[in-house]
């Protein structure tokens, strides 16, 4: 019942301490030759791959699909060298809470249904959750000078990490 080994209590109490929070990382290319060329080796690759097994005798078909990985894994790696990373870690539950508590909404966005101060709170939540560490300041003028589809890039991966569970309900069901 208490699944496999059946440590003790202080154990998976010792476990659970141990657990490191979750991450998610934002790569930035603004090359869209390196991007575009990436993405076209990816799909070559897939397809030489699905080719590949589904013939898995035919020796022309594996040394293709060997050299699309290939190709794909230079394309990648230029697309690596070009990039900017940033990476975002979440926060305990209560410093997300006290951060959200800090930028209520207005009473208007809150007639409107909003849980925090949309002006406010994501370039805070950028900066509390950067692991880079990047200034709130730095998160309001990267979130006020890119594009809309960029900015709201920055925000999802700084917001999305705070809502991602690692968590598995274990339902084996009766025997």
């Amino acid at each position: 019942m208490g699944g496999k080994g059946a440590a003790s209590w202080e154990e998976k109490m010792e476990r659970l301490r141990r657990r490191s929070l979750p991450e998610r990382v934002l790569q930035i290319c603004d090359d869209a030759a390196l991007r575009a060329a990436y993405d076209e080796a990816s799909r070559a690759a897939d397809r030489a791959r699905i080719l590949a097994e589904s013939d898995p005798d035919n020796g022309v078909l594996a040394e293709r699909a060997s050299a699309a990985a290939d190709r794909c894994e230079t394309a990648a790696g230029a697309l690596r060298e070009a990039s900017v990373f940033l990476t975002f870690r979440a926060l305990p539950r209560p410093v997300l809470e006290e951060l959200l508590n800090a930028h209520p909404p207005t009473d208007e966005q809150a007639a409107d249904g909003a849980a925090f101060n949309p002006d406010t709170f994501p370039a805070a939540l950028i900066a509390a959750s950067s692991t880079d560490g990047m200034s709130e300041a730095e998160a309001r003028e990267l979130l006020d000078t890119w594009s809309a589809p960029d900015a709201n890039a920055l925000w999802e991966a700084a917001w999305e990490v705070q809502q991602e569970s690692r968590t598995t309900r274990a339902d084996l069901g009766k025997d």
